[in-house]
Formats: C-alpha cells, structure tokens, sequence
C-alpha cells in the first residue's frame, strides 16, 4: 500500500460517499412522508379546521403568537392552547376562545394588547377547532412545558 492516495481512490471515496449520503437521505425522506398521516392526524382534518388554519393566515396571527416553535415569540405559544385553557373540553375551549375573543383589547396595565380582529361567532369556533386539531399533532412533546 502507497502512502499516498491516489486520484482513483480520491475519486472512488467521493463517488461512494456521495452515493451512501444520497441513500441515506433518500430512505430517511421516504420513512419521514410514510409516518405523516400518523403523525398528523390528516384524516381528522375537518372544513372548521381549514377555515381556521385560513383565518390564522389571513389575521396574521403568526405575526405575535407561535404555533409549534413557528412564529414570533412576543405572544404565546398556541399549539398547546386547547390542553391549556380547554382542559380537553372542546365546547368548554370553544366558549372561552368566544370570551376571550370578544373581550379583546384587554386594557391591562403592562400587558400587550392582542387586537379586535371582529370575528363572527362561526370564525371563532373555525380558529378554535384549528387550534383544537394543532393540538393533537404529535409534535415531539413541544413546547417543553405547558406554559409554552
């Protein structure tokens, strides 16, 4: 054996590795987009939620709150709001998302005032039922504490 390596074995090196990190990658894909369903819940995946999911866009609520670690960090996160507020009580959840809704802006002192986005009763059971559904998504036990 030389002690040198040459061009073929340079080669032979970055050709086999690229090919094993090119399978390792694709095997990883393909197992990763098999668990989705599973890990989802897609097939709970209702009309309320996708309007609420719509509702979350077009409000930009992205923009103060996070959803699974996503988002800004000046409001709290939501992805465990439901196991928060609604205690697993949907229709409990869905009363104070009204009240809460209503309510806002809360004129407290050194406390950040979430905006009157005007929702009718039927957007915010949509928003609730989105965040009801965000809640059941395995998300790897995030956020670490049910505070958020």
């Amino acid at each position: 054996m030389t002690d040198r390596i040459t061009k073929n074995t340079a080669r032979n090196i970055y050709f086999g590795g690229s090919l094993f990190a090119i399978l390792v990658f694709a095997g990883l894909t393909f197992d990763t987009v098999q668990k989705f369903p599973e890990l989802t819940n897609e097939d709970k995946l209702t009309h309320s939620v996708a309007r609420g999911k719509n509702l979350w866009e077009v409000n930009n609520c992205v923009g103060c709150h996070t959803i699974m670690g996503e988002g800004a960090y000046y409001a709290p996160e939501l992805a465990n709001a439901f196991d928060r507020l609604g205690a697993g009580d949907e229709e409990a959840f869905k009363s104070y998302m009204q009240g809460w809704m209503a309510a806002q802006p809360l004129d407290i002192p050194n406390r950040r005032k979430m905006p009157q986005f005007n929702l009718t009763n039927d957007q915010v059971n949509d928003l609730a039922s989105f965040l009801i559904w965000t809640s059941k998504i395995d998300d790897n036990e995030w956020p670490p504490n049910i505070e958020g």
